[in-house]
């Protein structure tokens, strides 16, 4: 997905987490022990909530860091286990800030009102509100927790309730294309859940299918699952992949490609295809992962003739700018997820991917040369997805 080295990012997060983990144990462990409840209640609560504090950052830890090939988990471990300790430890990290930025804005406020207090109040102690105090601490509690329900709902239902994109666009020949990109079967993308994009794609009568990338989360072990469930869609023209940086990730190139080969999925490697129709002719090429891989623009194209419309495959799409100098009518990519998590305001969308590249999501043209980035159907890092729902993208070409 992202364009930092993928260790350091995960090393950024865990760091993170840990602060965040720690930081929020402290406000707990203090609200524990102001409480009234006898001295032997509160150790025992403190206990507890430090050893399931442990235990779900500890979890997390392994999800993110060890590749766990469980295909198809049980619904109890995966939703008892690995997504709740996704879901905590992805909202502690805002619920944390939120807290830290709200202690510091009431030290600052108490500051201030002792100032003002000092200069104008008479001589004395002014009486403390202890209602007032209680209230808003227990208001502030209340919105610390909206971090956690917008990580279980984004994790719950925007993660899954995916879009089924139309796009219309010229390209010289008239087709319907089928796109699924960023599928990153795992624990969190079973062969179910796999099947149900299939099983869309199937109904969208494809006269192509492809997919760019990112087939498998952080095991080889869920590929072949995943393409057992791609073969399923049989499009007039075929299906064709190319690779995305988890698949160079995760597992060699040749184990790779013996996988696609095993299930009659042609992988456009830095190669083309030429595919004949009543309208005429019209290619389809593909290149390696920009950033893991070894991809060859020229070694994709060559031999082409340029009056053939081709169709470019790339995991990322920082090609464009060299697609559309090659005169390559329209570009596929994924990779960025849209974001995964996203804010819009009104100067525009700000997410991690938005800071990274300038084709997070959507259609960008370059003269007469057009990209699409989908959003993709899968998660990395963590299951959350906000405001950057999954996406299958139908493209009717004329």
């Amino acid at each position: 997905m992202f364009g930092l080295r993928f260790p350091l990012l995960r090393l950024i997060i865990l760091v993170l987490a840990f602060l965040a983990q720690t930081y929020l144990y402290a406000r707990l462990r203090r609200a524990i022990g102001s409480s009234r409840r006898s001295e032997k209640f509160k150790g025992r609560a403190i206990r507890a909530v430090g050893a399931a504090m442990g235990l779900l950052f500890a979890l997390n830890t392994l999800l993110v860091v060890q590749p766990l090939p469980w295909v198809d988990p049980p619904p109890v471990v995966q939703i008892g286990l690995f997504y709740s300790a996704a879901v905590w430890n992805f909202g502690s990290l805002f619920s944390a800030l939120f807290l830290l930025l709200a202690q510091v804005a009431g030290t600052i406020g108490r500051t201030v009102v002792r100032g003002c207090r000092g200069r104008t109040a008479e001589p004395g102690t002014a009486p403390v509100d202890l209602s007032r105090r209680r209230f808003l601490r227990a208001g502030v509690g209340g919105l610390a927790t909206a971090p956690m329900v917008l990580s279980g709902y984004g994790a719950a239902y925007a993660g899954k309730a995916y879009d089924v994109q139309e796009v219309t666009l010229p390209f010289g020949r008239s087709l319907r294309v089928v796109q699924l990109t960023d599928i990153h079967a795992g624990i969190y993308m079973t062969r179910d859940e796999i099947r149900r994009y299939a099983n869309q794609a199937i109904a969208l009568r494809p006269d192509l299918f492809v997919l760019t990338g990112d087939f498998i989360s952080n095991s080889t072990t869920f590929l072949p699952g995943c393409l057992a469930e791609m073969v399923r869609v049989h499009p007039r023209f075929g299906t064709f992949a190319t690779l995305g940086n988890h698949e160079h990730m995760y597992g060699g190139s040749g184990e790779i490609e013996a996988v696609f080969r095993a299930h009659g999925i042609p992988l456009l490697n830095n190669a083309h295809r030429i595919i004949q129709t009543e309208q005429g002719a019209f290619a389809v090429a593909g290149i390696d992962d920009l950033q893991r891989g070894s991809p060859d623009l020229e070694a994709a194209l060559r031999g082409l003739d340029p009056a053939v419309p081709t169709l470019l495959l790339s995991h990322r799409p920082e090609i464009f700018p060299a697609a559309a100098g090659r005169g390559i009518p329209l570009t596929l990519a994924g990779h960025w997820h849209g974001g995964q998590v996203k804010l819009n305001l009104p100067g525009g969308a700000i997410s991690f991917a938005h800071f990274r590249t300038p084709y997070p999501e959507g259609l960008y043209r370059i003269g007469e040369s057009r990209l699409y980035v989908s959003r993709g159907i899968g998660t990395t890092g963590t299951p959350v997805r906000l405001n950057a729902r999954p996406e299958v993208t139908i493209f009717h070409l004329t």
